[in-house]
């Protein structure tokens, strides 16, 4: 049988919170506490990411064994292993909530494959920690699955993410109130293992800097760096010199990656539905699946999240701009131990030429062009104004898209209507408004087109590369949520297979799950109503 073995880098070279009792406290000069995963009476593993086990070095043996189970059930501490919550604050829908941390996440160590990669491996819903404050820890399985399918989903799309390895049972139920409505109820308890190159977040410096403790600041910025930014390492921290331009090259490498990372979220159409930034990850990847939702009809005010509902903050549409009111913060608590502001100016405006130069060469392969030409921006926003028109599925509009043939002559409204139509919520018969968009569009879009000089079935091709024809749609997990909380884990398991091939045109041929999200999924609880409760 397979021996596990973890590493404790973190816990090694940063300083520990000196109380090892576990209750709600602040925790000052530390950058984690020590903290053990509640142990499960009858726990049972409902699926696990063969890919991640595959990351991993782990064998499919092992994946089913006894030992697996208790480790990533959190009955049992692997070898090396010094568990621990991570310290951290932020800022949460525009407010400072001061110290929050990892109040139902407890990181087990860190594992070396046979690449010499250190992967992070974390448990969430495993029970209580310092920073749980008036929560008891734990998770239950509907938010688990979630937490569990979208992670690998949000892979496969090419989305940087944290990934998930197991999804575990506890055979215990948790009281949780969905809408915190007063109507509590007891939902089965589950764990997730997610798995990442590190957890650490904008929030892990907010909370030092804000404490005003500058030498541990700087302690958590060169971890980060030498552990987490290897090449930057390299080639300044050697020189002390140049720690200047160290600092620089990082934070210019974090508004990079955030800015790729928002840009996917937005080609995708997906809603994060709680970017705070406690939930943004130093390395640009998908942090915290809670409230988060697809785009079904294209809205750029709309948002998963019930507890947004009126603000909006974060919704679809202003994704771009909380990421970068996100990198404000995070630049302001480096800045107390950063050089110079001109290095955090010229981080942030990095992320905005970066964002905008992708977000529209995206928008250009999306609808099969392979160079994005100055016009081109008129194009995109006269699209997004034929999506508004009518509510429109973002998914399905550009896999239909490429179905209409623009070799020879503008399509005729009603020939590119008839091959759009599955993409429609409803009719567009009659509506005058909308034929005139979409007809003055398709105009310029061929045109546009017939400068590429590609034909019918390259332009497909390329079309279908970019655009997925599955994405993990609310209503579709909440499917298998539902008959997992029945003990039927065929769904849950069929869709773990799915996702692996999203631009398939082959996958899911009695289009199950490939459809516009149905009417009876329009208002239904799981599907467009998700709260931050799990």
């Amino acid at each position: 049988m397979q021996n596990l073995r973890l590493e404790s880098n973190f816990v090694d070279s940063l300083p520990a919170d000196p109380i090892k009792e576990n209750y709600r406290r602040e925790v000052t000069g530390a950058c984690y506490s020590i903290a053990l995963p509640k142990k499960t009476k009858n726990p049972t593993l409902l699926a696990y990411s063969p890919e991640v086990a595959n990351l991993l070095d782990f064998q499919n043996e092992f994946c089913n064994s006894k030992s697996f189970l208790e480790i990533f059930s959190g009955n049992k501490i692997s070898d090396g292993g010094q568990p621990y919550a991570m310290c951290y604050g932020g800022h949460q829908f525009g407010n400072w909530a001061g110290q929050l941390g990892d109040g139902r996440a407890i990181n087990l160590g860190e594992l070396k494959n046979s690449s010499g990669e250190s992967w992070a491996l974390q448990l969430k819903g495993s029970g209580e920690t310092p920073y749980s404050r008036g929560a008891d820890g734990l998770a239950v399985l509907r938010s688990s699955i979630r937490e569990f399918l979208c992670s690998e989903a949000m892979f496969h799309l090419g989305v940087p993410t944290t990934r998930a390895l197991s999804l575990v049972s506890t055979g215990e139920e948790v009281l949780r109130d969905m809408f915190y409505d007063g109507n509590a109820r007891l939902e089965p308890g589950a764990v997730v293992c997610r798995v990442a190159p590190n957890f650490i977040r904008f929030g892990n410096f907010e909370i030092v800097a804000e404490r005003g403790d500058k030498d541990l600041l700087k302690r958590l910025i060169n971890y980060t760096i030498e552990h987490h930014f290897g090449s930057i390492w390299e080639s300044f921290a050697k020189r002390t010199e140049h720690q200047a331009d160290l600092y620089s090259a990082w934070f210019h490498d974090v508004c990079e990656k955030t800015a790729i990372l928002v840009c996917d979220w937005m080609r995708y159409g997906f809603v994060h539905g709680v970017m705070n930034t406690d939930n943004m990850s130093i390395s640009g990847l998908t942090i915290d699946f809670g409230p988060y939702g697809w785009l079904d009809g294209y809205d750029p005010m709309w948002t998963p999240n019930t507890t947004d509902a009126q603000g909006k903050r974060y919704c679809y549409g202003r994704q771009p701009d909380i990421a970068l009111w996100n990198l404000v913060q995070l630049a302001n608590a480096l800045y107390t131990v950063f050089p110079n502001e001109e290095a955090l100016q010229s981080g942030l405006e990095l992320y905005r030429n970066t964002y905008s130069k992708k977000w529209y060469a995206e928008l250009g392969k999306k609808i099969g062009l392979t160079k994005v030409e100055k016009d081109d921006k008129t194009l995109f926003e006269g699209m997004l104004s034929v999506l508004q028109a009518t509510e429109t599925d973002w998914t399905l509009f550009f896999r239909l898209l490429a179905k209409i043939k623009l070799s020879e002559k503008t399509p005729a409204f009603s020939e590119a209507c008839k091959t759009l139509e599955p993409a429609f919520y409803g009719s567009v018969k009659g509506n005058e408004n909308y034929k005139s968009l979409l007809e003055d569009w398709l105009q310029r879009y061929h045109e546009r087109i017939s400068r590429e000089m590609t034909n019918q079935r390259e332009r497909e091709q390329l079309m279908n590369s970019v655009n997925p024809k599955f994405i993990l749609r609310n209503y579709v997990t909440q499917i298998a949520i539902d008959e997992a909380s029945e003990g039927n884990y065929s769904t849950l398991n069929e869709l773990l297979d799915i996702l692996k091939t999203p631009f398939s045109e082959n996958i899911d041929p009695d289009q199950k799950f490939t459809l516009q999200r149905p009417e009876w999924a329009k208002n239904k609880p799981g599907c467009s109503m998700l709260s931050c409760s799990s």
